[in-house]
């Protein structure tokens, strides 16, 4: 009898402990998802702060103001998020996403404030608000999905500001597919 008592000790001694260290575990989905979040947010602020010295018309300025401030807010949200969970996300964009910021960082002129409200303001946004949405329905962690439903307001805001400020932008003879 006392065998019998160990065993069944020793098992639910490994369910309780093995449970728990699946808790700090992250499904692979959510992990990506934290993954392309933090890159997605230091490429908005990274491209914003450009956005801050080159763009020539100060609505692009205020939007990009905007992009940074609430964007440091969820990183720092996310950041916390991942330590919780023990993931230690990405500290910068992608390298895509450099890439594209390189692109825009050589114009002059208006297309400047064109291209980074298209890429980094509409099509970002586009991108980033897909994500969260995702999230939102399909994470794994509760914790996870909570941090995206949270958010998802607040970038389809962004999105919309984007769009709006994008639509001022455009030339009135000239293709919006830019």
């Amino acid at each position: 009898m006392n065998i019998q008592f160990l065993r069944q000790g020793a098992l639910l001694g490994v369910l309780l402990f093995g449970g728990m260290a699946m808790a700090d575990n992250l499904a692979e989905r959510d992990q990506e998802f934290l993954e392309q979040a933090a890159q997605n947010g230091h490429a908005e602020m990274s491209a914003s702060r450009l956005a801050l010295t080159k763009a020539r018309n100060p609505k692009v300025r205020v939007f990009a103001q905007r992009m940074i401030d609430d964007h440091q807010r969820v990183d720092a949200e996310l950041s916390s998020l991942a330590a919780s969970k023990k993931y230690t996300p990405p500290k910068e964009p992608s390298m895509l996403q450099k890439g594209k910021e390189m692109l825009i960082a050589n114009l002059g002129d208006d297309s400047f404030d064109q291209r980074y409200m298209n890429q980094m303001g509409v099509q970002a946004h586009e991108e980033t608000v897909r994500l969260f949405e995702e999230a939102s329905r399909d994470a794994r962690d509760p914790d996870v999905k909570a941090f995206a439903s949270k958010h998802l307001p607040a970038l389809r805001e962004h999105l919309k500001a984007a769009r709006d400020l994008h639509a001022t932008l455009i030339p009135a003879n000239t293709n919006s597919n830019r």
